[in-house]
């Protein structure tokens, strides 16, 4: 299997990273280098088969040089079917598309695995109409329902169905197998005491927990034999209060390949907990990385003692190949592997091995596009890179033939329009960027600044590096009206001017947006007022950084909830945080009035007034308005330019909704590249986001449905 992306990524990178660029022998599986891709959810799957969309989107990984992929959960049993997007291995009328899968990896060079698991009491019974199979009824989440404790003949079943499935991606072609002992998924509700507390020989003591795990793996490696590399995914600790700690899961895996041939162990955390442990499963940018470093060494340390290691995999929060390099340099790992990394930059590896890391999309850990759109069933995407899970639908950018390129125009350098900007610019097209203020950035500008999000100015480095790799002539301080785009004489104008905060009014005074808070410093005074009626992870940053620089914070939450758009798998994790912080929080309640120093709040549910007094600001952002003159101007203008608004423009919303309508916006300049949006509506595919597109050609003005209109 050895391909120019083998080769190209062996010959550059090896003296900057010498621990990366070192090939591994990975039981059976020889490995070009020591980075990886873990299995993760994409929800590309259709009927509960793989699709085109997992070819694409692993063709792409593979052909940026990572050493392994390993394909996400298989389930291995009906009872283990929570949606629709998951992917089910014990149908042979899916070995097909799992054939083609292993074929296109196998095209560029890179070993693929297959992780097989059973996701038990967490299955989501509406889909599957069946009741959750568990050790124990004990529901996964306070809203769960209980499931159904299963019986030793349920059990062996599930054993013969992991069986069954190995065997099937093997003769799909697929180079190994990863058993799934994580992310609190059956075999890890069995070793836990969490949700074990059987009496027979599956629970109690340590061995008994132990032994349906263990059968599993003694049955697949019987089945598959030892000239097949076979590994585990354990989670290292899964942080909840009397839940599996790493001293306890460094017993579980020495006794896993004391037992059975181990080719690898997979070190990753958490338990699937409705609670603090399921947000560190994709640690947010708000975790410090060093929570999690140390359970990999452990578990390395722990299987020291065996005469022959199993290779030790570390996971979490990794951002970049030089993280990687330090990590493996230590020497106590072997691998390093990065999900959200590669979600975010499929070159990742080749990048750094050529030289080009500044070329690379980073992963911010923001969790929007990923761990958000995961949440809710929807095919994953990334706020960085709006091409992740589209890759059938938006190749590469490439430059097009001159007479398809187009002068471009594009108005407002915030998160969208610079998207815009560099991706017409990588086609090709001579683009100019009108930015009305002294730096570029937009909204965004302010959130770097903010305690704990400081990762968002990765992302608006690595945009201002590509406006300037593709050059595009950036014009700062440059007010655009109506008159001076029609004198810029572009073929296309891409409208991403924003939009106009607001406070909200009350019955006696005012809030301050959060800019205007941000821009006061001390002047904000000790205790602050913050109401959250916008739910997003905007108004708690503002919350935690004045909390952290020692303001006093009160935050009402007038839906009962702050930060409700926030996905579940953040939102745990950040309702501790302001418990710990000490943020007095004040539920079903809204601001009333505030006359200066004392703030009056109604509760929303009975009309009960309180007060909080001695209050020196008050924070009450409120959703902002489209600044949308500018393109409402220019398609009643008469011009003959395409006019198109994105982001902000159309609708106040975030930066995810931004970076991918400027790119679709800027796929939509030339007809080459109209095709931005697929004609794809079936439940595996990312809803129809069009931006709004102003078209005043032929002198008629309108609204079309978006870029692929005609």
């Amino acid at each position: 299997m050895t391909s120019t992306t083998d080769r190209g990524c062996r010959v550059a990178g090896t003296h900057r990273y010498p621990h990366v660029f070192r090939p591994l022998q990975v039981g059976a599986t020889r490995l070009q280098n020591r980075v990886f891709v873990p299995a993760h959810t994409t929800n590309f799957g259709a009927d509960n088969r793989p699709t085109d969309r997992h070819l694409a989107y692993h063709r792409e990984r593979a052909q940026g040089g990572a050493g392994l992929i390993i394909f996400e959960g298989v389930r291995v049993h009906p009872s283990s079917l929570g949606r629709g997007p998951a992917v089910n291995g014990y149908e042979r009328a899916a070995l097909p598309m799992f054939k083609a899968l292993a074929d296109t990896v196998h095209a560029e060079g890179v070993p693929l695995f297959g992780q097989i698991l059973h996701t038990g009491r967490h299955t989501d019974g509406n889909y599957s109409r069946m009741a959750a199979w568990a050790p124990s009824p004990i529901p996964w989440s306070a809203t769960a329902p209980p499931p159904h404790p299963m019986t030793e003949a349920e059990i062996e079943a599930v054993i013969v169905a992991h069986v069954e499935v190995a065997l099937n991606l093997l003769e799909a072609g697929f180079d190994g197998i990863e058993l799934q002992l994580a992310h609190g998924h059956l075999l890890q509700q069995f070793l836990s005491p969490l949700s074990n507390v059987r009496d027979d020989a599956y629970g109690g003591s340590f061995e008994n927990r132990l032994r349906f795990a263990a059968d599993t793996l003694a049955r697949v490696r019987g089945a598959i034999g030892d000239g097949v590399t076979l590994g585990i995914r354990v989670s290292g600790d899964e942080f909840a209060p009397g839940g599996l700690t790493i001293d306890d899961m460094a017993l579980v895996v020495v006794a896993l390949a004391e037992r059975t041939r181990i080719d690898f162990v997979n070190v990753s955390h958490s338990a699937y907990l409705g609670a603090y442990s399921i947000s560190t499963q994709m640690a947010d940018m708000a975790f410090d990385p060093e929570l999690f470093r140390p359970l990999p060494r452990r578990i390395a340390s722990a299987l020291a003692v065996l005469p022959k290691p199993p290779v030790v995999m570390a996971v979490c929060r990794f951002a970049s190949i030089g993280e990687a390099e330090a990590e493996l340099a230590l020497g106590q790992v072997d691998m390093v592997g990065m999900s959200r990394g590669h979600m975010a930059e499929a070159a990742l590896t080749r990048h750094a091995a050529e030289g080009r890391e500044d070329e690379s999309r980073p992963c911010i850990a923001c969790n929007q596009g990923c761990a958000g759109f995961s949440a809710l069933n929807l095919g994953i995407t990334c706020l960085t890179n709006p091409r992740t899970g589209r890759e059938r639908q938006w190749p590469l950018p490439a430059p097009l033939p001159a007479a398809e390129r187009r002068r471009v125009l594009v108005v407002g350098g915030g998160p969208g329009g610079m998207e815009a900007a560099a991706t017409a610019a990588a086609f090709g097209h001579e683009v100019t960027l009108m930015e009305q203020s002294d730096r570029l950035g937009g909204m965004l500008r302010w959130t770097p600044k903010l305690r704990g999000r400081e990762a968002f100015g990765r992302l608006l480095d690595y945009q201002t590096r590509a406006l300037e790799r593709h050059g595009v002539d950036v014009r700062l301080a440059s007010r655009a009206d109506a008159s001076a785009v029609m004198a810029a004489d572009a073929a296309v104008v891409i409208v991403a001017t924003g939009a106009m905060p607001r406070a909200t009014r009350f019955v006696e005074g005012e809030g301050l947006t959060l800019q205007a808070a941000l821009t006061l410093g001390d002047a904000l005074g000790q205790r602050v007022v913050v109401q959250d009626t916008l739910g997003t992870g905007a108004v708690i940053g503002v919350v935690e950084h004045l909390r952290a620089l020692g303001h006093d914070v009160h935050l009402v939450a007038p839906t009962g909830t702050p930060a409700w758009t926030v996905s579940l798998y953040s939102s745990f994790a950040l309702f501790k945080r302001l418990r710990d912080a000490g943020i007095r929080l004040h539920r079903f309640a809204r601001i009333e009035a505030w006359d200066g120093r004392t703030v009056t709040l109604v509760c929303t549910d009975t009309g009960v007034r309180s007060e909080i007094t001695a209050v020196d600001a008050v924070i009450a952002p409120d959703h902002a308005l489209p600044d949308d003159a500018l393109a409402r101007a220019l398609a009643a203008s008469g011009s003959n330019a395409r006019i198109m608004a994105i982001g902000d423009a159309q609708a106040a919303r975030t930066a995810l909704e931004a970076i991918f309508e400027g790119h679709g916006a800027a796929r939509d300049v030339a007809p080459a590249t109209a095709r931005a949006f697929p004609e794809m509506l079936d439940h595996s595919s990312p809803p129809p986001d069009h931006p709004r597109v102003y078209d005043t050609m032929g002198g008629r003005a309108g609204v079309r449905d978006g870029p692929c209109a005609t």
